[in-house]
């Protein structure tokens, strides 16, 4: 179990800087019951020009879409947080982070929306989420919620149930994450991460609609073209991932990731000359300010 704070460890909550251990909420939250809230995953990295937090922006703009979406109060200003997070990194001597923006709502024990709402926002020191290794994936027996019933484009804390359901099955199988499919059993995503397939020197990721639109995932194919990989968004068959060259996952916790095997299917291309490597050193090199795109990482 990772340890998220210590006695010294300061958050922030609705406008002040706290320590961890001594704030608190209502057990008789709307959130809490409910799961009606939108949170963020944010990384930090210590960069040759100091520490920068990643898309700041795209981040913090996502969240205040995610609750203003299901009709929940967001009174903040972005820039403001922005600058609240990179104060909380400071006082917590962090560099190297883990950011985790919580929008929540107060003691509501109907299901009326909510008319205030409250924010905090944790930071920690988090590794690779998945791990450094390739993955063993598998497909998932839960399939992603019917656009129809949730707000998928956004990041609500309830929806993460499906995610914690397909995360468990596929650890309980023996395999290192899942992939769950659309209501129409087509490619749809990891628990807590988009992905791509490699075939014939192209990548392919599933299009929009069933999916959270990842920021990290809107930042492969920017790096793609960059890169000039061919990369196309479509639907994607199981039937097709499974005679794929190569895959991987990503995400802002994940970063990028490649797989060994889906299901029984070991992918042939040498990960090493994948063009998902390609993706991946490109990537840290993006987010370490190590290439001439910074401002996205930049306040």
């Amino acid at each position: 179990m990772a340890n998220y704070y210590n006695e010294n460890t300061v958050l922030y909550l609705d406008g002040a800087f706290v320590k961890a251990a001594d704030a608190k909420t209502d057990l008789y939250g709307q959130t809490l019951h409910y799961g009606f809230g939108a949170f963020e995953g944010i990384r930090s990295y210590k960069t040759q020009n100091g520490t920068r937090i990643f898309k700041a922006r795209e981040h913090y703009d996502r969240l205040q879409f995610s609750a203003e979406s299901v009709g929940i109060p967001y009174t903040w200003n972005n820039e403001a947080l922005i600058s609240a997070t990179y104060e909380l990194l400071q006082k917590n001597d962090l560099q190297d982070a883990y950011i985790r923006p919580l929008i929540y709502c107060p003691p509501h024990m109907s299901l009326q929306p909510a008319t205030t709402s409250h924010l905090m926002i944790a930071v920690w020191d988090w590794g690779a989420y998945l791990g450094e290794k390739l993955l063993r994936i598998k497909l998932s027996s839960f399939e992603r919620p019917n656009p129809k019933g949730f707000k998928v484009e956004a990041k609500i804390s309830g929806h993460y149930v499906n995610s914690i359901l397909a995360c468990q099955e596929a650890k309980a199988a023996g395999f290192d994450e899942a992939l769950l499919t659309d209501i129409h059993g087509y490619v749809a995503e990891g628990p807590g991460a988009n992905v791509f397939m490699e075939k014939d020197g192209a990548l392919f990721t599933p299009a929009l609609g069933n999916i959270l639109p990842g920021i990290t995932r809107a930042t492969v194919i920017e790096l793609a073209e960059e890169l000039g990989i061919p990369m196309t968004e479509k639907q994607i068959s199981i039937q097709e991932l499974k005679q794929a060259d190569a895959a991987f996952f990503c995400g802002t916790a994940a970063e990028v990731i490649g797989w060994e095997s889906f299901d029984e299917y070991i992918f042939p291309l040498n990960w090493e000359e994948s063009l998902g490597k390609k993706i991946q050193i490109a990537y840290k090199e993006m987010v370490l300010e190590k290439t001439r795109k910074t401002a996205e990482a930049s306040i």
